[in-house]
This record gives C-alpha cells, sequence and structure tokens, in this order.
C-alpha cells in the first residue's frame, strides 16, 4: 500500500448519488515514506476553517441523503 500527506487546501463543491459524496478539493499530495509504526496509512492534514466546512457540507449532504430515504429506512 502507498502511502501519501495529504494537504487539504479547499473544497470548492460537494456533491452526492448513487450513495457516493464526492467532494472537489485542490489539495496538495505527496508520497510519505513508510514508517515502522503497524499498519502504513495516508494522513490527511487541514486547517481548523476547512474541517469546519467539511463538517458542514457532510452534514447538509447526509441531511439530503436521509431526506430521499423511505421513511421505514430511517
Amino acid at each position: 500500500m502507498k502511502t501519501h500527506s495529504i494537504e487539504l487546501q479547499r473544497i470548492k463543491a460537494m456533491s452526492q448519488s448513487h450513495g457516493m459524496l464526492r467532494a472537489r478539493v485542490d489539495a496538495l499530495v505527496q508520497p510519505q515514506p513508510a514508517r515502522d509504526e503497524g499498519e502504513p496509512s495516508s494522513v490527511l492534514a487541514l486547517s481548523v476553517e476547512n474541517a469546519r466546512v467539511l463538517y458542514l457540507l457532510l452534514k447538509q449532504q447526509l441531511a439530503e441523503v436521509d431526506a430521499k430515504k423511505g421513511r421505514s429506512q430511517r
């Protein structure tokens, strides 16, 4: 598995369709050297401001998904 350091710089848009959330973002992606700290994993870094935007957009998109479900699935 390749590991990367991902720095989220800007969130442009978010949408959902067919059970998938899609985000258009500006990000700096660089390979990260493997470490001997257990399982390899990529790291996502973002500012507090971008984290708040991401949180609000995810909350909005999930509300839209829930609104489309029938009452028996909620």
